[in-house]
């Protein structure tokens, strides 16, 4: 793949990014803000102590920080796939460009966020202890390199066993794989249960289901539209068959 071809799908990559977040946006407003309000709601009731004046008003969190954070995470993050597409693309099978892409997304979505957050769940306001941010971010983003290597690696480890075993058993044994080593590193790393005993259990899933929602969300739209933007760039040929109008079979007299 040559360089020009590298940096048309960065830019497309980018935009598909920006599209994803703007979806991600509408999930996180209206599913994820509500719980986080929720929560500092109870944080504020629970306070014996107010600080003083926020630098930042919540309105303004919700809105306008709420935006350019998920919009400029999405442009980034586009990017960064769009150029792990190039490096996958040709190298986990015989797949064309949009499958390719819909299955960078759905294994990028596994591997970056479902496998850490199996282990170490997304957590509104209030609902742990912020003596440990540290130590939770940092086996947050272990885990997360964890999973992106075990990606890879079994990616790896089922092309390698494919000519022995046939496709489907060793793609059943790479997924074996991949969830023994996972069940290994849920075990051995310290977990963390510091919810207060009165913080709504109700809570404390919705939110963590609506943090899901949200994610799913942008790794599904990025590969929906970066699918078809990629294809039109390297299959064009392709593309314009299957988008066509079908022609109408003469009739014989």
């Amino acid at each position: 793949m040559n360089s020009a071809t590298v940096r048309n799908l960065l830019v497309r990559g980018m935009l598909a990014g920006l599209v994803a977040g703007l979806a991600a946006l509408v999930v996180a407003y209206f599913l994820g803000e509500p719980h986080v309000d929720a929560a500092i709601a109870f944080e504020e009731s629970h306070a014996h102590e107010h600080g003083g004046e926020e630098l930042v008003s919540r309105t303004m969190q919700s809105t306008v920080g709420l935006s350019a954070g998920v919009l400029v995470y999405g442009v980034a993050f586009g990017g960064i796939a769009a150029l792990a597409y190039c490096f996958a693309l040709g190298r986990i099978g015989r797949f064309g460009p949009r499958a390719s892409a819909l299955l960078l997304a759905g294994a990028g979505l596994l591997a970056v966020y479902v496998v850490p957050f199996l282990k170490y769940p997304a957590n509104p306001p209030a609902s742990s202890d912020p003596d440990t941010i540290n130590q939770r971010t940092a086996l947050y983003f272990l885990m997360v390199v964890l999973g992106v290597l075990l990606t890879v690696g079994t990616v790896i480890l089922g092309k390698r066993l494919a000519p022995r075993l046939g496709n489907w058993n060793a793609t059943v044994a790479a997924g074996a794989f991949f969830v023994l080593v996972v069940g290994l590193a849920y075990a051995f790393l310290p977990s963390y249960n510091e919810t207060p005993p009165d913080f709504p259990a109700t809570l404390l899933w919705e939110y963590r289901l609506a943090a899901l929602a949200v994610q799913v969300t942008l790794w599904t739209a990025f590969g929906l539209v970066f699918g078809v933007l990629a294809q039109r760039l390297l299959a064009p040929a392709s593309e314009a068959e299957a988008t066509a109008p079908a022609r109408a079979t003469p009739v014989p007299h």
